[in-house]
């Protein structure tokens, strides 16, 4: 019996050739992980490349004269713009109901006196009506008034779309000083600005 015929050799060639069909598929297997690791790395950098992007403020200081508006409030008082002539006022736009963030946004701003110490009202405007905000107010011990607008002041503002909803208010904060002329807004899709440097902005572009 030669070699080629011998039972044991052509068994041991068969393991042979099995085992480097496996290897080969293992090696297939490795590769397809790889590529597939490396593609989801990719994606996972893009994601938080865009999140990092989309969450930068936006900052505008071009000068122009501030659009009238008369709203109600919470507390159920009428409040115009023009009260406040003689004074600074920043206007802040946002989410409104359901924003814990945006909420807790006014009450640090009401726990920081320099505001009032450089004589800046600031004045909270939202798209809700004053039974589904006021729960949002009680929950963080809100005190101030917010201001109940229908969308008018807001568009009027260009505030719309600014943040998570293409009809809502983003998160953003507009600078009117005392001859009732805007002098700073800005955007801030994070849903946070430090009470403090909100104040320092708003005493620089005053």
């Amino acid at each position: 019996m030669t070699t080629k015929t011998n039972p044991r050799f052509a068994e041991r060639m068969r393991l042979r050739e099995e085992l480097a069909r496996e290897k080969a598929k293992k090696a297939k297997r490795r590769l397809i992980t790889r590529v597939i690791t490396a593609a989801v790395a990719v994606v996972a950098a893009g994601v938080v490349g865009f999140g990092l992007w989309s969450a930068r403020p936006t900052n505008s200081t071009r000068a122009g004269q501030a659009p009238a508006f008369t709203l109600t409030t919470t507390a159920g008082t009428t409040v115009s713009l023009s009260d406040f002539t003689g004074k600074p006022v920043i206007l802040y736009f946002n989410e409104g109901a359901g924003c814990g963030s945006c909420t807790q946004q006014m009450a640090a701003i009401e726990k920081t006196p320099g505001f009032a110490d450089a004589g800046i009202v600031v004045l909270p405007i939202v798209m809700n009506t004053r039974a589904e905000i006021q729960p949002d107010l009680d929950t963080f011990g809100v005190k101030t008034p917010y201001l109940l607008d229908d969308g008018t002041v807001s568009k009027a503002y260009d505030v719309l779309g600014k943040g998570m909803h293409a009809n809502l208010p983003g998160h953003g904060f507009v600078l009117v000083d005392s001859a009732g002329v805007e002098r700073w807004q800005a955007d801030y899709p994070s849903m946070w600005l430090d009470p403090a440097e909100l104040l320092k902005t708003a005493k620089s572009n005053l």
